[in-house]
């Protein structure tokens, strides 16, 4: 039996993102690449792996052809935003097994720049085909969805307004310390409650920017890391999950698919979520981070509400800072946001990310962070725990 390697991320980085007005999601992924393999001082010829999804007909043919690369391991899984957790899992798994040396995870959008330039509409269809077609005719909406789980959570456990709007404050209060972070301008709860509603209870800053953007991740196996230039940032865990195609099959609109993924990256992290020093949650909507910080285990079940409201979220006298980059909620948000939170991650462990960086209690670089992706209608969730080198 062979034995597995141990797995490390070496290359983090982002494309340009924001507003991106003069590019094509090709030159998005391609930028990014190009600044991942950089970031980790290694050529792209030792890349044999590559992942990729959202763009072309066959992703990961087309993005890979476009990057000049021919890999003998593909993966183009896709669940919505925890897309890129679950392929970091997947790309361990072969690594570690020896069925790959090096695995190049990419993602690009210009979501934002093709609704100002009228190349699509703001409001993203899933299709009506298989069991979307029973809830299609009811005029549910994507944000509907996030917006009927929320209610149930506040009806169920007495979960406020104000506390999902605490969400949204932290996330802009950290997106303050990010130069590159769409919005930066303090927000307060008051003003969050007083936005333009747009599915009740979310108004508009319950809910996350329109961006451009896109980022990849390099992983390679153990004895690749010495010729990095780049601190390794060890995969040590991860799970997935996926539970429902549609609202009337989730059993649990409080539940989400992350107490299953959690779980499973925890257990086999051989860590608790109470070691965690920083974690990224996918925060399409407000909703979202305080269900999955009760899912992930970091409170219990009803409790998330009185774990946000006392600023836990934040990098600065937070206990638990959370979207340190200021997350989808203000920093940005290209569509499927996973990959941006494995690259936020990787930064804080590496200790890269200036004045918005997470030190712990005794004022040393964080050594273990959790990144949680959520897809769909909290269809999927992939998590992944890393740690420091």
């Amino acid at each position: 039996m062979v034995a597995r390697r141990k797995v490390a991320v070496v290359g983090a980085a982002l494309s340009d993102c924001g507003r991106v007005d003069d590019a094509t999601p090709y030159a998005l992924h391609a930028q990014a690449a190009r600044r991942a393999l950089a970031d980790a001082g290694l050529d792209r010829t030792l890349v044999d792996g590559f992942a990729s999804a959202g763009l072309g007909t066959l992703a990961p043919v087309e993005v890979a052809a476009y990057l000049g690369l021919c890999p003998t391991w593909v993966d183009s899984t896709s669940v919505g935003g925890s897309t890129w957790e679950v392929m970091a899992a997947h790309a361990a798994d072969a690594i570690a097994a020896g069925h790959a040396r090096a695995v190049l995870l990419v993602y690009g959008s210009t979501a934002r720049a093709d609704v100002r330039a009228g190349r699509r509409t703001g409001t993203l269809s899933f299709g009506t085909r298989g069991p979307l077609q029973f809830e299609v005719p009811y005029g549910h909406t994507l944000i509907a969805k996030y917006a009927m789980a929320a209610r149930r959570h506040m009806i169920e456990y007495g979960t406020t307004i104000e506390q999902l709007a605490e969400v949204a404050v932290q996330a802009r209060a950290n997106a303050a310390l990010n130069p590159e972070a769409m919005f930066r301008t303090p927000v307060t709860v008051d003003e969050v409650l007083a936005g333009p509603m747009i599915a009740d209870p979310f108004t508009k800053l319950h809910c996350c920017v329109r961006s451009d953007g896109g980022a990849a991740v390099l992983l390679v196996a153990e004895e690749y890391v010495r010729d990095c230039r780049t601190s390794p940032v060890w995969v040590l865990g991860a799970g997935e999950c996926v539970s429902h195609a549609t609202m009337s099959d989730w059993p649990d609109f409080t539940v989400s698919p992350a107490a299953v993924s959690g779980r499973l990256a925890f257990e086999r992290a051989g860590v608790r979520p109470s070691e965690i020093d920083v974690a990224e949650i996918y925060d399409a909507f407000t909703y979202m981070t305080l269900v999955t910080l009760e899912d992930l285990g970091f409170c219990a079940k009803g409790e998330g509400g009185a774990f946000v409201e006392k600023g836990r979220l934040r990098v600065e006298g937070g206990e638990l800072p959370v979207n340190t980059d200021g997350g989808g909620l203000s920093a940005q948000h290209p569509g499927m946001r996973g990959l941006l939170l494995l690259v936020e991650a990787v930064r804080q462990l590496r200790g890269e990310c200036g004045q918005r960086q997470v030190r712990r209690g005794d004022g040393t670089l964080p050594r273990l962070a959790v990144a949680s992706g959520t897809g769909g209608w909290f269809c999927s969730s992939g998590t992944v725990v890393l740690g420091a080198g």
